[in-house]
C-alpha cells in the first residue's frame, strides 16, 4: 500500500482536516490545526507530505520519527500540529486496512464508555448556573467554565469574590456529585492563582486548568503544594518531554491535545508517562469530530483516563458549524446520558461527509482568537 495524495481543508468554525489517500482506495482522515493559525499549519502539512507520498502508510512509527526529527529545527506548536493530523490519518488507515478500531491496535479497550463534559459561560463567564443546570438536565455529569474574563495583573478583592460566587452558584445549581472544572486559561498570575485556589477549595472543583501560563511552569510546585484542588495543564505543551517537569511539579491531570501534541502516537506516550506519576489523562479537545474521535480511541485504551472534553455547543462555535455537521453517522459521537459508548467501527470509527467538507473549504474563512487589553491599553492574556 502506498500514499498517493494528501489534501487539507479549512473547515468552519476554526478547524483543518487532512485527507490521506492510498493506491488501494483506503482513505484516512485527521485534524491538524492550531486555532487561529490554520493557514500556517496547512503549509506545514504540505511540507511534511513530501516525506509521505509514495510511502506505506502503515509504518506509522517510522513516519512519526522522521516527521518530528528529520528537520534540523524541531518541535513547536505548528510542526507538532501538522504531525498530529497526519498521524491520526495514518492510524485511521491502519485500522481500516485491518478492519479494527484504533483502540484495538493500542492494546485493546480498558473501558466500555467514556465520560464527557461540556463548556458553559463563554470567555467572559455569565449565566453559568442556568447553563450548568441545562447541561445536567441534558445528561452531562460535568462541565467546565472559564474562571475569569480579562484579569488584572493583581486583582482587587471584588474580582476574587466574583470568581468564587460564580463557582458557588454552579455548585448550588447542580449538586455535590456533579463535576465542575474551572479554567484559569493562563490569564491569572501566580500570586492571584494561589489566592483563587485557596478561595475555591470549598467548592471542591474537579480540577483547575492552566492555573498559570505554561512558561511559568516553575511556579507549579508551589501552587500544587498550596491547595487540595487537583491542578490540570497541557493544552499548550507539545511533546512528552514538556510534560515531564509539570508531572514532577505535582500536576494531577494532563491535558495534551491530540491535534497539537504529536497525534495519537505521542499522546499515548504522554498518558503512559502520566500514569508513572500517578496523574490522570483528560485530553484537550475544543475541536472537530476527527480530533474527538482520535481522543476517544486513546481514551478507550488508556487506564488512567479521567474525562473527555468536546466542543458541541461551545462558545467558539456560535453561529457556525458543529462537529457532527461533518460526519455521515452521528450516532457514535452522541452522549445523551453524558457518556460515549465504545464502538467497533474500523480506524477512527467516523465516516466523514466529504461533500460537506469540500463545500466548507470552498467557502473559506479564517478564525482568530480575541486580543485583549488592560484598561491602560497594554496587552492582557486571553
Amino acid at each position: 500500500m502506498k500514499i498517493t495524495r494528501i489534501e487539507t481543508f479549512s473547515v468552519p468554525p476554526r478547524w483543518v482536516f487532512c485527507r490521506v489517500e492510498t493506491d488501494e482506495g483506503i482513505v484516512g482522515w485527521g485534524e491538524p490545526v492550531i486555532e487561529g493559525r490554520s493557514e500556517t499549519v496547512r503549509a506545514a502539512v504540505g511540507e511534511l507530505s513530501e516525506m509521505l507520498i509514495g510511502q506505506d502508510p502503515r509504518q506509522i512509527e517510522r513516519h512519526w520519527q522522521k516527521m518530528t526529527k528529520a528537520g534540523f529545527y524541531r518541535g513547536g506548536p505548528i510542526l507538532s500540529s501538522a504531525v498530529s493530523g497526519l498521524d491520526q490519518a495514518l492510524w485511521d488507515i491502519l485500522g481500516k486496512s485491518l478492519g479494527v478500531p484504533v483502540h484495538v491496535l493500542l492494546g485493546g479497550p480498558v473501558r466500555d464508555r467514556v465520560r464527557m463534559y461540556g463548556w458553559i459561560g463563554g470567555d467572559d463567564p455569565a449565566g453559568v448556573a442556568d447553563s450548568a443546570r441545562r447541561q445536567a438536565e441534558a445528561g452531562l455529569t460535568a462541565v467546565k467554565m472559564n474562571a475569569t474574563g480579562r484579569w488584572d495583573r493583581i486583582a482587587a478583592a471584588p474580582s476574587i469574590r466574583e470568581v468564587v460566587e460564580r463557582a458557588e452558584a454552579v455548585r448550588e445549581a447542580v449538586g455535590e456529585d456533579f463535576g465542575i472544572a474551572l479554567d484559569f486559561h493562563g490569564r491569572v498570575g501566580p500570586a492571584d492563582a494561589r489566592r483563587l485556589l485557596h478561595a475555591l477549595e470549598p467548592v471542591s472543583p474537579l480540577f483547575v486548568e492552566e492555573p498559570v501560563l505554561p512558561e511559568l511552569g516553575s511556579r507549579l510546585p508551589a501552587l500544587a503544594a498550596s491547595t487540595t484542588i487537583p491542578l490540570a495543564t497541557g493544552e499548550r505543551l507539545y511533546d512528552r518531554v514538556s510534560f515531564q517537569p509539570v508531572l514532577e511539579a505535582g500536576v494531577a491531570v494532563v491535558q495534551p491535545d491530540l491535534s497539537h501534541a504529536g497525534g495519537i502516537s505521542e499522546s499515548r506516550r504522554i498518558a503512559a508517562l502520566a500514569e508513572m506519576h500517578g496523574a490522570l489523562f483528560a485530553p484537550h479537545c475544543p475541536l472537530g469530530p476527527l480530533a474527538l474521535a482520535s481522543c476517544l480511541q486513546v481514551d478507550f485504551a488508556t487506564p488512567n483516563f479521567l474525562i473527555q472534553e468536546q466542543s458541541i455547543g461551545i462558545h467558539y462555535n456560535d453561529g457556525a458549524a458543529q462537529p457532527l455537521d461533518y460526519v455521515l453517522d452521528t450516532a457514535p459521537l452522541q452522549f445523551p446520558d453524558g457518556w460515549i459508548q465504545r464502538w467497533d467501527a474500523p480506524g477512527l470509527g467516523v465516516e466523514v461527509d466529504e461533500e460537506a467538507v469540500r463545500a466548507a473549504d470552498a467557502r473559506g474563512g479564517s478564525w482568530r482568537n480575541p486580543v485583549w487589553e488592560h484598561p491602560d491599553g497594554s496587552f492582557a492574556e486571553w
